[in-house]
């Protein structure tokens, strides 16, 4: 992740983003280089407009925020629809099914 944002602070920057910038600034931020990552990350940056792909990833969090949230409510509304029948069950093994009549 640091090697990301010292490619943007880069950018930023006006700066170009050069192995030899990057290293700088990760260095200039105590992080322990390595190279093979920082070649990586130039090579997979050649021809990539930055501006364009910030604009991008700036509207896509809203629809990758929704998603998780809506599989996290299903598993949880499988639960709840899955314990009244467990609980059903046990009253009626225990015997305490009648009891319930009792006391309204």
């Amino acid at each position: 992740m640091e090697y990301i944002y010292a490619a943007l602070l880069l950018h930023k920057a006006g700066k170009e983003v050069s192995e030899e910038n990057v290293k700088a600034v990760l260095s200039a931020a105590g992080v322990a280089v390595n190279d093979a990552r920082v070649k990586a990350l130039v090579a997979s940056l050649e021809g990539v407009d930055i501006n364009d792909a910030i604009a991008k990833a700036a509207a896509a969090p809203v629809a990758v925020a929704a998603a998780p949230a809506a599989a996290g409510a299903a598993p949880a509304a499988a639960a709840e629809e899955e314990e009244p029948e467990k609980d059903e069950k046990e009253e009626e093994e225990s015997g305490m099914a009648g009891l319930g009549a009792l006391f309204g």
